[in-house]
């Protein structure tokens, strides 16, 4: 049976659960509830919850490997499921720090746009073809740490447009899996 594998990037830890490095966790955890997936089982270096969503499978994944490392938990899952054509199933969120903060953008292939865990997991595949749905978190002012920024976590006035910009995500990722990328792209990007 065909399956997808949903991918949400970030860092294991309690404190980094409202980073912006996170938004990716953040997106598998908001999916996962409102689809009644546990998100929980270990496998592959990842915690993963298989379920259906808009009447397809998808196993849920959130790698446990740290940002940098992803690409071992990716690699590991699309062999242990014989997933020989990454970019039908394999569709990765994360953040961006060059797009707007809260912008979504949908692509199907493409580089890692200087985003450690894209580039871990594009030198684990061999390939960049696979559908990424990625959230903007650039700030308004020019950044003197990068690493720190991405790192640190929302403020608490931020939190209710984070959970915004959450459900938007989710309802790109449901239009991708129900009706395809294409359309996806279009009402989304």
């Amino acid at each position: 049976m065909f399956m997808r594998l949903i991918v949400g990037l970030g860092n294991p830890g309690k404190e980094y659960e409202w980073s912006r490095h996170n938004l990716g966790f953040m997106l598998v955890d908001k999916l996962a509830s409102d689809a009644g997936i546990s998100v929980s089982r270990r496998e592959c270096g990842s915690l993963v919850g298989r379920g259906e969503l808009e009447g397809g499978v998808v196993k849920l994944v959130t790698p446990q490997t740290f940002m940098n490392l992803s690409g071992e938990a990716v690699s590991c899952l699309l062999a242990k499921h014989k997933c020989d054509k990454p970019g039908n199933q394999l569709i990765v969120i994360s953040d961006d720090l060059a797009l707007p903060w809260g912008k979504i953008r949908i692509r199907e292939r493409g580089s890692a746009g200087g985003h450690n865990g894209l580039k871990s997991i594009i030198a684990a595949i061999g390939t960049n073809e696979f559908v990424r749905l990625r959230i903007g978190i650039q700030p308004e002012h020019p950044l003197s740490d990068t690493k720190r920024f991405v790192l640190d976590t929302f403020p608490k006035t931020e939190r209710p447009t984070v959970e915004k910009t959450i459900e938007r995500a989710v309802e790109a990722l449901r239009v991708i899996v129900r009706d395809g990328v294409l359309k996806a792209m279009t009402e989304h990007n």
